[in-house]
């Protein structure tokens, strides 16, 4: 059996004086977080909550996140995380859907629980922080008992995160206990040795996210590491913990290490405690990896996930990583890329490829995965399970919708989202190629591609560019570099110089967004 609340346990017996969680200067030790887990589970069977019943947590990363979390799971529960930072319209769809029957959330979220409650399942609210009208505060609904772990299947439901929901409602993805237990002990094993008790984990991806929930806080609950779980994201904040505290293990994305290598004190800070850095969420450049890598001495390596992949499917790691490559596939997962007829795409011979020597059309095709870390399904949605799967010779494969190709050295290289691609005049252009020759500009922080309407092309190519601190450059000055180093049609003819792009909480670029500027 593949429980989590099984290693969680072996963790405990194996180790119990252990630091378990470190926050706002307190430790907790796992003894104490399993027995709080405990409590916290004997509170829902008390309230009638148990076996596949859904429990809502609606907080940012603390320590009260890691108990309701495993606590749910104590009970029997599926844990249905959300945003902190969405209102009520947004939970309203997540709630309702899932049929979540308890909600764990700041006080100053409980009105907006309260406000859309009459129309959900959910008969507790419990809060966290400040007393709150029509909640029972956190600590108060903790059981002053604890129960036995409820017996649950590989295969039974453990978690139901939303996707994003970007391009249309979000759907509950339904992950297993297998599903979070196998990928966080894969995750585990891309460091030398391994995460162990010795490790300490920087929670900065937020917990709400499959990212940060599956290989930074289950990866490090289950193998004895400490948790240092970052309430919000702050470069200057986060620097100074890995420095102070000499943390050894970070997982974060691509906007996170730019605003480090961006700092203007960053010199300041050693984060040379570091021994594993990876990056995931969104596309790295290439010429933000490098300069985090010269600026602080620590290697970065990327890798690739979905939330309905729980997450990760490749990865770099030590003694194998190719710049500009999201890696090579997990063992135990398939993946291949595959055109529209689902034929396998011809492998490049070494990646990355440059565009303007090799034909990308020939070689791109979506990225389809296989494997003990897929997700069962979308919950209640049978429509989009038939979209999302294709099965194969007895092989059930899932369609991740990102472009990419891949080499004869087992290396994948995503190059773009398929919704993403820019058909321009009939040609094909990937804005990922343009992102990193923007990146590569000395005056350019930040960049992001998107195609807009176009009467004559069908669509255009528009970047929008925020500025590094101090840096001056123009529009046509944009233009005119992208046009010296890129074939014509894929030179962005329209350029926005912009304070800030439009990202959702993880660190993606919401680039709906920016189609409709």
């Amino acid at each position: 059996m593949t429980n989590l609340v099984t290693d969680f346990s072996d963790t405990v017996e194996a180790m119990p004086e252990a630091t378990a969680i470190v926050f706002d200067g307190e430790s907790m030790t796992y003894e104490t977080l399993w027995e709080r887990t405990g409590q916290f589970a004997a509170a829902l069977s008390e309230r009638g909550i148990g076996a596949d019943d859904r429990v809502a947590i609606y907080l940012p990363n603390l320590p009260a996140f890691v108990t309701a979390f495993y606590g749910t799971l104590r009970a029997g529960g599926v844990v249905v995380p959300m945003n902190p930072q969405y209102k009520a319209r947004e939970i309203e769809h997540l709630l309702a859907d899932s049929e979540a029957r308890a909600v764990v959330t700041l006080a100053e979220n409980t009105a907006a629980v309260e406000e859309i409650i009459a129309d959900t399942a959910v008969e507790h609210v419990v809060s966290v922080g400040e007393p709150a009208a029509n909640a029972t505060d956190f600590e108060a609904f903790l059981a002053d008992h604890t129960i036995p772990a409820v017996e649950r299947a590989d295969d039974d439901v453990a978690c139901q995160p939303y996707t994003s929901g970007t391009t249309g409602t979000p759907k509950g993805v339904l992950l297993s206990h297998h599903n979070l237990a196998w990928t966080s002990r894969v995750n585990a094993e891309l460091l030398d040795g391994g995460i162990h008790s010795a490790d300490k984990l920087l929670g900065t991806l937020p917990l709400f996210h499959i990212y940060g929930m599956s290989a930074v806080m289950n990866a490090a609950i289950i193998n004895g590491a400490a948790y240092y779980p970052i309430v919000e994201w702050d470069a200057q904040t986060v620097m100074e913990t890995i420095d102070s505290e000499r943390l050894t293990v970070m997982y974060g994305v691509p906007a996170m290490f730019n605003d480090m290598i961006n700092q203007p004190n960053a010199d300041e800070f050693d984060l040379t405690s570091l021994r594993f850095v990876n990056s995931g969420g969104a596309s790295l450049p290439i010429e933000v990896l490098e300069r985090f890598e010269e600026r602080f001495n620590v290697a970065l390596y990327e890798g690739y996930g979905l939330t309905e992949t729980s997450p990760t499917t490749h990865a770099n790691k030590p003694g194998a990583r190719r710049k500009g490559s999201i890696g090579r596939t997990l063992d135990g997962v398939s993946s291949k890329i595959v055109g529209s007829d689902f034929e396998t795409r011809p492998r490049v011979e070494r990646g990355p490829v440059d565009a303007n020597e090799v034909d990308l059309d020939t070689h791109v095709g979506e990225l389809v995965v296989s494997g003990p870390n897929v997700m069962l399904g979308y919950y209640g949605l049978p429509e989009a399970n038939e979209q999302a799967f294709t099965d194969e010779d007895g092989t059930r494969w899932f369609h991740t919708g990102d472009l990419g190709y891949w080499d004869e050295d087992d290396y994948f290289y995503v190059v773009d989202r398929d919704k993403h691609m820019i058909v321009t005049g009939g040609y094909n252009v990937y804005p990922r190629e343009i992102e990193e020759l923007l990146y590569e500009h000395p005056a350019v922080a930040e960049a992001a591609v998107a195609g807009i309407p176009d009467e004559r092309r069908g669509e255009t190519v528009k970047a929008f560019v925020v500025l590094a601190s101090g840096a001056e450059a123009t529009a046509e000055e944009i233009k005119s570099y992208c046009l010296e180093h890129l074939a014509a049609y894929k030179h962005p003819r329209q350029v926005a110089i912009v304070d800030e792009l439009p990202r959702t909480t993880t660190g993606k670029v919401q680039k709906f967004e920016l189609s409709k500027e």
